[in-house]
């Protein structure tokens, strides 16, 4: 763990994000993470509280929606200062259908319609959501240096990587940040951490709380969770996600503990 508790990090040296940030996979239709979320204003006024707050990185995907939470989040942050992350190469034509397809012209396209759905002229931070087995990572990191250097994104992502394909990807270009699977409950990602912190990249965990962290018994708490991640590693960037302001505010509550 590390004894220094800082409240930021900074992406490749040019972004400096707060270690709260929000993921907006939950603000999407049920089951599945499919359609548009069924009460849309609420979600625009959580997102605009959450930035209210000091959350200034929020982080949504393609596959979520699809394309309803980058839509959403776009409406209620396009025009404000905040910084929008979003990934591509998977895509959902049901709840429990999702195709992976990391090439050129389909990260190029996703890419295109975030920018429309974000509102933005430039992503912050677009990340390949997963490696497609069948196109090597090298050609994936590749399309998306290419947007980099025409505009369309600022910095590149990984998520869903092992080391050796982190390796194989900062050949290409270079890499600010890696979201991966991580909690208290699974740490089988802690070389991952500390790899990636030793080389400046920010580590983004996912399922923060581990499974069904609601189930009955389970004896974990968001904030303990949380907390947990931040004191890890200053590399970490925590991403829970809701869609109660309360709960949103109840996890912003946990710096009082650190």
């Amino acid at each position: 763990m590390s004894d220094t508790i800082n409240r930021t990090f900074t992406l490749e040296g040019q972004t400096r994000v707060s270690r709260m940030g929000y993921g907006a996979m939950r603000l999407t239709g049920q089951p599945g993470n499919f359609g548009p979320f069924e009460d849309w204003e609420a979600g625009i006024s959580l997102l605009r509280r959450a930035s209210e707050l000091g959350v200034d990185l929020f982080d949504s995907a393609h596959a979520y929606g699809p394309q309803t939470a980058d839509q959403i989040v776009g409406e209620a942050l396009g025009g404000r200062k905040a910084i929008l992350a979003t990934k591509g190469g998977v895509s959902k034509s049901a709840p429990d259908r999702i195709l992976v397809d990391g090439s050129r012209d389909t990260l190029h396209s996703q890419i295109d319609q975030a920018l429309a759905n974000l509102r933005r002229d430039r992503i912050d931070l677009f990340q390949l959501h997963r490696v497609d087995p069948d196109i090597a990572i090298e050609e994936s990191v590749a399309a998306l240096a290419e947007a980099q250097a025409d505009g369309r994104i600022r910095h590149i992502g990984l998520s869903n990587v092992t080391r050796k394909q982190l390796d194989r990807a900062l050949a290409v270009a270079p890499i600010a940040s890696v979201q991966n699977r991580y909690n208290m409950a699974e740490a089988g990602e802690d070389d991952l951490v500390d790899y990636t912190a030793a080389r400046g990249i920010a580590f983004i965990p996912y399922g923060p709380l581990g499974a069904n962290p609601m189930q009955k018994g389970a004896g974990l708490d968001p904030q303990d969770a949380l907390a947990w991640l931040l004191k890890r590693s200053p590399n970490i960037i925590v991403i829970p996600g809701t869609t109660r302001i309360a709960h949103l505010e109840e996890n912003i509550a946990v710096w009082g503990q650190l």
